[in-house]
């Protein structure tokens, strides 16, 4: 069975449950992210944090994003966003636009797309070449090992939906003048396009997720859970990851 036929999309939250739920994982967040940059606790500034966002064209990454980041201190967190590479940036090799946005020790960065644009989209609309686009996954794997050498969280999601409930929110954004914007030819094609899109997400699952940084998959259909599993898998990853460096969790504040 493929990764992404044992994702349990059925799963449900109340809206109600999904608000408690997420208030105390923001919470537990919050505190966290205060101990990483030494502003509580033993007052040392922690590891980096980069919490890196994939998944199919309205999946819930946006929501699930800013929920992430609304209880903490804008200045103790940056997003980033990817779109396709510019063309000077396609003069170089292709994970070089991303050093500049990494976290140094202390700090947090969510990254909207990443690296993994290489083995998605490049792959399957031809914007790489075969040998490049099979080549990358090694290359990710090096680039990951060597950011958790240095240190760092590394945090992976995949935003997951099911073809029925992508269409509902397709048709939802054209029919909301406020969200058009949000909705392109380009999310149509891609939609075309979902069984290359699967065979190339389970190849990349496959041959990138390692122990120093996993890919966690997220049932996106019913958002209030998707949300509260972002949220709560933060919060319990970099609480492990401080444990197990000899973190005083308890004793923050």
């Amino acid at each position: 069975m493929s990764h992404l036929a044992k994702v349990d999309l059925s799963a449900k939250l109340s809206k109600q449950q999904g608000l408690e739920r997420l208030e105390a994982a923001q919470e537990r967040l919050l505190r966290l992210r205060l101990l990483l940059g030494g502003q509580i606790g033993e007052k040392r500034i922690g590891p980096p944090l980069c919490v890196l966002f994939e998944g199919w064209d309205a999946s819930g990454k946006g929501g699930a994003i800013k929920r992430l980041v609304a209880p903490l201190d804008p200045r103790h967190v940056r997003v980033s966003q990817f779109a396709a590479p510019t063309y000077d940036e396609k003069r170089h090799h292709f994970l070089q636009r991303f050093w500049n946005v990494l976290p140094g020790w202390g700090g947090m960065t969510v990254l909207d797309r990443s690296w993994y644009g290489r083995v998605l989209v490049e792959r399957v609309e031809g914007f790489a070449t075969e040998e490049q686009w099979t080549r990358a996954y090694q290359e990710i794997v090096e680039f990951e090992r060597t950011l958790a050498a240095e240190g760092t969280i590394l945090i992976k999601f995949w935003m997951h939906v099911s073809p029925e409930e992508q269409l509902k929110r397709f048709e939802d954004r054209a029919g909301d003048p406020l969200r058009q914007w949000k909705l392109t030819d380009e999310d149509w094609r891609n939609r075309e396009k979902r069984p290359a899109y699967e065979n190339a997400i389970e190849d990349m699952l496959d041959k990138t997720d390692k122990k120093r940084a996993h890919w966690k998959i997220i049932p996106g259909d019913n958002k209030p859970l998707a949300r509260v599993a972002v949220v709560e898998h933060v919060a319990d990853t970099i609480e492990k990851h401080l444990a197990a460096h000899g973190y005083k969790l308890h004793d923050a504040g």
